[in-house]
């Protein structure tokens, strides 16, 4: 005998409101779908299969809910795609990529370390170069067959952006922006990452977007906005949006705003985890 009560992503996908798990989870995440008129935030939650489910507004358009971390980089920093050639680094199954071409890129290298996740209709896509079971840390600008670089987003899991960065400055040199994802969980210590492998304390979420902030600096990239992705990551982590260019004309943020604008944006980011 069935169970009286199913999780919600479920129940979403029995009913036909959606294709995949995937896609009924970014619905619910992003606040669209209601049980019996109330509205319900967690794909895991259990609700009875009697409850009157509705979704309401319309979902995101792209092939995976990593377009929406992307799309609101792009609207925040009124930053141009148009005619942009991306480095989509740990492509996945292609939101990035799909949220670009949409904005007007021109090319994509589609690169991920993993193999056969790229959304079908983006693999056949006459603009976009797959580069899969590719380690982006080790790649060089010779590996590019196809137009040279301009903008790069970065979504990677399990390896810090301090790997990351250093190669893709190779490649732009002193031409280039790029959107990349700060994920507290994967650039905290060990010990200040809590229970199910997510991070709470907004101390360590300053720590970790003042420590990357620094490092990129470094490097010789230059910061031009920071955010907080509008959608959760893996078990409810918080994660950031920073964007930076590589001109070396470009005047660095000083050091009392720096602080004043992680602290900010850490504060507003906090509501994702109900404080």
């Amino acid at each position: 005998m069935a169970s009286d009560k199913e999780r919600l992503d479920i129940l979403l996908l029995e009913q036909g409101y959606f294709e995949s798990r995937e896609k009924a989870k970014a619905a619910i995440m992003a606040g669209l779908v209601f049980a019996d008129e109330e509205p319900v935030d967690k794909a895991g939650t259990k609700i009875s299969r009697k409850a009157v489910l509705k979704v309401k507004g319309a979902l995101h358009p792209y092939v995976s809910r990593g377009g929406l971390k992307l799309e609101k980089a792009l609207k925040q920093f009124d930053i141009n795609l148009d005619g942009a050639v991306m480095l989509d680094i740990g492509a996945s199954t292609g939101g990035f990529t799909d949220c670009a071409l949409q904005n007007g890129a021109s090319y994509v290298y589609a690169i991920d370390v993993g193999y056969n996740q790229l959304d079908w209709s983006l693999r056949n896509h006459e603009r976009v170069n797959v580069m899969e079971r590719t380690n982006f840390r080790f790649t060089k600008a010779e590996d590019l067959n196809g137009p040279r670089p301009t903008f790069a987003s970065i979504d990677v899991s399990f390896i810090s952006l301090r790997i990351i960065l250093p190669p893709l400055k190779e490649i732009f040199q002193h031409q280039g922006s790029v959107v990349a994802l700060i994920k507290p969980q994967f650039e905290a210590g060990r010990e200040k990452v809590g229970k199910s492998g997510v991070v709470r304390e907004p101390a360590v979420h300053e720590e970790v977007l003042t420590n990357v902030l620094t490092f990129a600096a470094e490097l010789g990239f230059s910061l031009k906005g920071l955010t907080y992705s509008p959608i959760t990551g893996g078990e409810g982590n918080i994660e950031f949006l920073a964007y930076w260019t590589c001109s070396n004309e470009e005047a660095p943020i000083a050091e009392g705003s720096l602080k004043s604008l992680i602290s900010a944006t850490v504060k507003e980011a906090q509501k994702l985890q109900g404080k």
